[in-house]
């Protein structure tokens, strides 16, 4: 159901000359996603009304005198800003609902910006307990090196994570859908423990975007999305980004990206901005195939548990209705080790990759791959086990799909998946 509630050809903020100016904020919270996605942000180019964002590919920005630039933003360098990279920032700001975002050559650099400015030596942060492999280096192995604390909690546990807070914390970073295993955690309720602790909240929201969950709502001050997945969507990117609603924040990341140096490039931020234009047409293929398959594998008697949010047996089912549009693309599955390798080398459609989020089918293995660096024991009571596989179910035709998994599936086990 479209969210537009009253609009014209003259409601439309368009001038007499065929440019237009971004669409304000007080219009846009009567758009519906598909249409911010397209808009939100964005205008044609002032200087040649192209209706695409030119790639702006230049290290430096002429400046006409001293302490003025040419550019209203104020663009002088691209380590620092960049027209392109800016016209990306505020189609996700839009998206998203708030006012300010940055973007980063990789989701980790995104996650480095925001641990680097909010947190000094003997500050803490709760963790989640289930998240990217890659964050949780991050936190234990280097910044524990610089005298920062982290505590890795169940969040799906409201009593145990406000348990784990301490004077010294200044960050709650949560993970929901968590990686791998899609655990669900309730947003508002640890929301409302973060306002109360004075604890900054941080949602790492790559899994479903704010097109399937929106986390501002839930009381988040930061969004954090890898766009290298979803957003992007096409394989061709890596890239991070921050969205806040606080001014004062999004000045000090900013401040952090520039003396480090990561800010995405222009061409990565150019294709960003494409695959955004498709983003919750994707993610609603994404989730409808990503069901169907989940409840052809939780048929299969060779198939241990199946995880995925929009399944009635799954957990966290009714929390996931009431903070999710959706299941999302990922599902996780089980299978015995045993036969586990020989079910992913007979895949023929579906590819062994690190990736989720893509166009095209991916299934990794984290115990090898994305959380290899776990211990085995810590792996194995966080339900990363030896035969957990995490499939990111693509856009290929569902029945394709289907006939691919029920195929390696009889090669590994000698059994169908039963419809």
């Amino acid at each position: 159901m479209s969210r537009i509630k009253s609009a014209s050809p003259q409601s439309l903020p368009f001038t007499q000359s065929g440019s237009s100016p971004p669409i304000p904020t007080q219009y846009t919270k009567s758009l519906g996603p598909q249409t911010l996605a397209i808009h939100a942000g964005l205008a044609p180019d002032p200087a040649t009304g192209a209706i695409l964002t030119p790639i702006y590919q230049t290290a430096t920005f002429a400046q006409p005198a001293l302490g003025k630039t040419i550019s209203p933003d104020g663009h002088t360098y691209s380590r620092c800003s960049n027209p392109t990279v800016t016209a990306l920032e505020n189609n996700l700001a839009g998206l998203e609902g708030v006012s300010h975002g940055l973007a980063f050559k990789t989701g980790l650099a995104a996650i480095t910006t925001l641990l680097l400015t909010v947190l000094k030596p003997g500050d803490h942060v709760v963790a989640g307990e289930v998240i990217y492999g890659g964050t949780v280096r991050l936190l234990r192995d280097l910044l524990g090196g610089f005298g920062v604390l982290v505590t890795f909690v169940d969040t799906t546990d409201l009593a145990a994570t406000e348990a784990a807070f301490r004077p010294s914390t200044k960050l709650l970073f949560v993970e929901t859908p968590a990686n791998p295993t899609l655990a669900i955690c309730d947003l508002a309720e640890l929301g409302k423990l973060a306002k109360a602790a004075r604890v900054l909240f941080a949602v790492d929201n790559t899994f479903l975007t704010s097109v399937q969950q929106p986390v501002f709502v839930h009381g988040a001050d930061v969004a954090v999305l890898s766009t290298t997945k979803y957003v992007e969507g096409h394989d061709s990117t890596t890239g991070g980004a921050l969205l806040t609603d606080d001014p004062k924040l999004n000045e000090r990341l900013a401040l952090t990206r520039s003396a480090t140096g990561s800010i995405q490039a222009p061409m990565d931020a150019w294709l960003t901005l494409r695959g955004i234009k498709t983003l919750p047409l994707r993610l609603a293929a994404h989730s409808a195939s990503a069901l169907s398959i989940a409840k052809l594998l939780e048929a299969h008697p060779s198939v241990g548990a199946v995880h995925y949010p929009g399944l009635e047996s799954f957990p966290g089912f009714e929390l996931a209705n009431a903070q999710q549009s959706a299941g999302g693309g990922i599902l996780a599955f089980e299978l015995d080790p045993r036969i586990l390798p020989r079910f992913v080398e007979s895949l023929r459609l579906i590819t062994l990759a690190e990736n989720l989020g893509a166009t095209e089918s991916l299934i990794t293995h984290p115990a090898s791959m994305t959380h290899s660096q776990i211990p085995p024991a810590t792996r194995q009571r966080l339900g990363i086990g030896e035969g957990l596989l995490r499939l990111s179910v693509g856009l290929e035709d569902i029945d394709d799909l289907v006939r691919d998994l029920q195929g390696a599936l009889v090669i590994a086990c000698g059994s169908e998946v039963q419809a």
